[in-house]
């Protein structure tokens, strides 16, 4: 019998932070179903973790109580006893005095596109804008230069349409950072190919 055939018909968060499918795969949980996460092509984990440095530079610099944190457990608010999103990303400012399933009140949350799994990656993407705590969520290309910002209005409401940003600055304002969106992706094939730089 295989690890899927043991997931019971709606699996609850509780049943998914117990869960062990032994298959040494990363899952989260989508309203129930456990999905699995292909593994990151490498571009996608450059992006990442050069994206995850620049930002904890710039907390660092600027002695931010704030961190980002990668790949975290994210439960929207929708449907929330049946849901555990990964972003690839995300940042918080609360303090963290014991350990954590799932994000403490992130306030920003990044997910990378790759060619095989966008629809399901806007999916999260729509879920993440059900938590009250977050005020951006960025979108970042793996297979060409560019992102997306979604970004909560004063009245607490969502743009319908993002941001898109293909080169120039990309601004993330819920944390006060701004960057040559050319750096985020300086380690890539993908800015060679294009010859930009960051000036």
């Amino acid at each position: 019998m295989t690890a899927l055939a043991k997931i019971p018909v709606r699996m609850s968060v509780d049943e998914f932070l117990v869960w062990e499918p032994g298959d040494g795969r990363a899952w989260q949980l989508v309203d129930g179903e456990p999905q699995a996460m292909s593994p990151a092509s490498r571009s996608h984990g450059t992006v990442q973790g050069e994206l995850a440095r620049l930002i904890g530079n710039h907390f660092e610099a600027h002695g931010s109580p704030c961190v980002v944190v990668i790949t975290p457990g994210v439960v929207p608010h929708v449907n929330a006893g049946f849901n555990m999103r990964i972003p690839d990303l995300a940042v918080t400012c609360s303090p963290s005095d014991t350990e954590e399933t799932a994000l403490t009140d992130p306030v920003l949350i990044v997910e990378i596109l790759s060619p095989s799994n966008q629809a399901e990656t806007w999916a999260n993407v729509w879920s993440y804008t059900t938590v009250p705590s977050v005020r951006e969520i960025l979108v970042l290309k793996s297979a060409a230069i560019g992102a997306e910002v979604l970004r909560r209005g004063a009245d607490g409401g969502w743009p319908r349409e993002p941001e898109r940003v293909a080169d120039g600055e990309l601004r993330l304002e819920s944390i006060g950072f701004a960057v040559p969106l050319a750096e985020v992706y300086a380690r890539t094939r993908l800015r060679r190919a294009s010859g930009t730089t960051a000036a």
